[in-house]
């Protein structure tokens, strides 16, 4: 435990940060999972919706410097690739 004052707060606000970044990234995850289980019930209009959900949250994610650019990008490839491939099966 540190002993200054400045580095005692930092470890507060270090701790908040932390709390913060899991949950948002545990809404990511959550939002990724919804979508996977909308693609094995094989239903398009849900899988559609939670897609653009998804999208949004993953983009949230990365303003607020929990994923890289990089990383948001191929997150929501993987998605759109495969609704693309869900669409085409229901054809």
């Amino acid at each position: 435990m540190p002993n200054i004052k400045s580095a005692k707060k930092r470890v507060i606000t270090s701790q908040k940060s932390n709390a913060i970044n899991t949950a948002k990234k545990s809404e990511v995850k959550t939002a990724i999972k919804k979508f996977h289980n909308a693609v094995d019930q094989k239903n398009v209009a849900l899988a559609q919706q939670l897609l653009s959900e998804a999208y949004s949250v993953i983009d949230c994610a990365m303003k607020d410097g929990i994923y890289k650019k990089n990383t948001a990008a191929r997150k929501k490839a993987t998605l759109g690739k495969l609704f693309d491939k869900l669409k085409s099966e229901q054809k």
